[in-house]
């Protein structure tokens, strides 16, 4: 990508994050997404990391709250975004398809999925779905005091294999584990540390499916989307993303593809 290219796909990604998310990140700022079940300690977390630096609105067209955050780390300046709580990002709801568009379309640095260390499993779906969209993601496993008391133990190490993601533990309200959070989210956040996410195998018909749509896909979405999990959301015949693409990306999608992935 030469320089202009470079300008123009910041510029427009800029204009997506203030009229789309009310979003206005400074200079050189890092912006993060946080994202997590209700009740995980998400809240927690964003209020520990970004202290009494933070402001709440609401997303932009929806009665949503939009809290936002800012910290610095090694001279990094930091914009964290709180999504809302969801169990899900396949937008069964608002605040499901408000989750999943700022993943797809706010391009954040990096996603922290905050997940329950006393439900991991139940936890663990939603870090899987954000995973399939996009690498840079951080599995920060909280609660990690509740997770003592019921004598619970987990084998981080192992874990970070499987996923193919950083995974921190942190303990959000005693301050536990957020140092290391925050050098985890530095690393990631600058490339210095490159992940390569489980990403999770279908049925065989499935898997043709997507094998077939991918080439088109590709050419119609470059490198804006992950191609896989557009053509995932194509199978899902998800009207709702397609109209996203279009909202966010600028371009009349090519709904022959559709078609093709409802005869698929």
């Amino acid at each position: 990508m030469d320089c202009c290219q470079e300008t123009h796909r910041r510029e427009t990604h800029g204009r997506v994050l203030r009229e789309h998310f009310g979003i206005a990140p400074e200079s050189e700022q890092c912006v993060i997404a946080l994202a997590g079940n209700p009740n995980v300690g998400k809240s927690t977390v964003f209020n520990a990391l970004t202290g009494l630096h933070q402001h709440t609105g609401n997303w932009p067209g929806k009665t949503v709250d939009n809290a936002q955050g800012t910290f610095t780390y090694r001279q990094k300046p930091f914009l964290l975004v709180d999504l809302p709580g969801t169990y899900s990002i396949l937008a069964h709801t608002v605040e499901e398809q408000i989750a999943r568009d700022f993943i797809c379309f706010g391009e954040p640095n990096a996603t922290i999925v905050v997940l329950d260390a006393t439900c991991l499993e139940r936890n663990l779906n939603l870090a899987l779905q954000v995973m399939e969209i996009t690498p840079n993601v951080i599995v920060c496993i909280n609660l990690m005091d509740e997770a003592r008391k019921k004598d619970i133990t987990i084998n981080f190490s192992v874990l970070e294999k499987e996923l193919g993601v950083p995974v921190v533990a942190t303990a959000a309200r005693k301050g536990e584990g957020l140092n290391t959070l925050r050098e985890t989210l530095y690393q990631v956040s600058i490339g210095a540390r490159k992940s390569n996410p489980r990403q999770l195998v279908y049925s065989p018909s499935i898997e043709e499916a997507v094998q077939g749509l991918l080439p088109n896909i590709q050419r119609l979405v470059d490198h804006k989307l992950n191609p896989r999990w557009v053509a995932l959301r194509l199978l899902d015949g998800d009207k709702a993303f397609i109209e996203s693409i279009n909202r966010y990306l600028d371009f009349q999608p090519n709904w022959k593809l559709q078609e093709e992935a409802a005869a698929l």
